[in-house]
């Protein structure tokens, strides 16, 4: 296949081996060249097939250096099907593979001296609320994310059709990942047995969120913590760890706390792994009215409370530098797609378009910097090929 441009070479290298589902039946355009083209014609502001196929049609003298494309730039009409046709775990696997090329392994020498960083990686679903079919009688489907916090990488992902089938999806998205000394984060919907089970047979440790569904369990433990606190928990062994943070007239203060799971402690051998309680206390004081949240966990982790409080805190950035960018800046919540593959895909094209973009060492924001990746090809391929800093 005669593909040009050192730039490209290393994405059509790691998509070369993917199965093509399409017949062999009138197949005019290669399946690598049209997995490349939605590639960057997301990066560049596309948003689906229709945008992708007329971004490339303003790019094909540039795409012929690069790409074979035989029968020239594939219609939008071939774009949908072969996204829609690709298997999601299949497609999602090139992209790990090709992501983790663009990271540099530390040398042995940096490992032994420097203090293992944690690796934790946060699970978190997201609803896509314009993707309602209301005539079909088909609600908003749902994205279930795997969100490496240290590094801003998208992990893996899968859709679902309601909220209620994340605790189905979230084993099929583990099953994805290398857990291997990973803590993985999950909210509450997470927090089953069955998948501290999976997490701690991967190699893995969990932090679960406690809440309501859970409704013993989460209990015993408020119980538990609301008679320690008064006592300043007394004779019990106790993890601490505090922040303050003071800014725009807005005074925040969070206390986190862990515990070891007492031995008597009812239904303790029912969750694998588990050794430790958490709490977590937020306090704001803004305008001069005060709020108190207290959140609740389990974890199978020993206790430690700065690497506590950095769990908890590390799982809020798959919210803040995950969703909310690709609602803000992919416009992703506007999304009509109701096709399961096709809105699966496309959202892992999305969240691989985020991490390149948030790897790029500009000091740009990640709006600004998807603008130039439409402006300028050049400014594209810096960040195609940008290392994680």
């Amino acid at each position: 296949m005669m593909i040009g441009g050192a730039e490209l070479q290393g994405i059509v290298w790691y998509f070369e081996e993917i199965d093509d589902p399409r017949s062999e039946i009138n197949r005019r355009h290669l399946l690598v060249d049209v997995i490349v083209i939605s590639i960057l014609g997301v990066i560049a502001g596309a948003d689906g097939p229709l945008a992708i196929a007329m971004w490339a049609k303003m790019q094909e003298p540039w795409l012929r250096e690069h790409l074979a494309l035989p029968n020239g730039i594939p219609s939008r009409h071939t774009i949908g099907r072969v996204l829609q046709s690709l298997k999601p775990a299949a497609f999602q696997q090139c992209f790990a593979a090709w992501l983790a090329s663009l990271h540099e392994s530390p040398s042995a020498v940096d490992t032994e001296e420097k203090e293992k960083p944690l690796r934790q990686i946060a699970l978190d679903g997201k609803c896509l609320r314009r993707s309602h079919a209301h005539g079909r009688g088909l609600g908003a489907m749902y994205l279930v994310s795997a969100w490496a916090t240290d590094q801003g990488i998208a992990l893996g992902q899968l859709a679902v059709e309601e909220k209620s089938n994340e605790i189905t999806a979230i084993p099929q998205l583990l099953d994805q990942l290398d857990l291997a000394d990973a803590v993985v984060t999950i909210d509450a919907a997470g927090c089953q047995r069955n998948i501290a089970d999976e997490i701690v047979a991967g190699g893995g440790d969990y932090v679960l969120a406690l809440k309501g569904n859970q409704e013993t369990l989460h209990c015993d433990v408020t119980e538990l913590f609301a008679t320690l606190l008064k006592n300043d928990f007394g004779d019990t062994p106790v993890s601490r760890h505090e922040e303050h943070e003071q800014s725009h007239g807005r005074l925040e203060d969070r206390y986190y706390y862990q515990i070891a799971v007492p031995a008597d402690f009812p239904r303790r051998e029912k969750w694998t792994g588990l050794k430790t309680f958490g709490l977590a206390i937020r306090r704001s004081v803004s305008n001069g009215k005060e709020t108190l949240d207290h959140r609740y966990y389990i974890s199978s982790l020993s206790r430690h409370g700065r690497r506590f409080a950095n769990c908890v805190r590390g799982h809020w950035s798959i919210e803040n530098k995950l969703h909310w960018v690709l609602d803000m800046t992919f416009r992703e919540d506007e999304s009509r797609v109701r096709e399961r593959r096709l809105a699966d895909n496309l959202g892992w094209l999305r969240r691989l378009a985020l991490t390149l973009l948030k790897q790029h060492p500009g000091k740009q924001s990640i709006a600004m910097k998807r603008r130039l990746t439409g402006w300028s090809v050049n400014f594209l391929m810096q960040v195609l090929m940008s290392k994680a800093t």
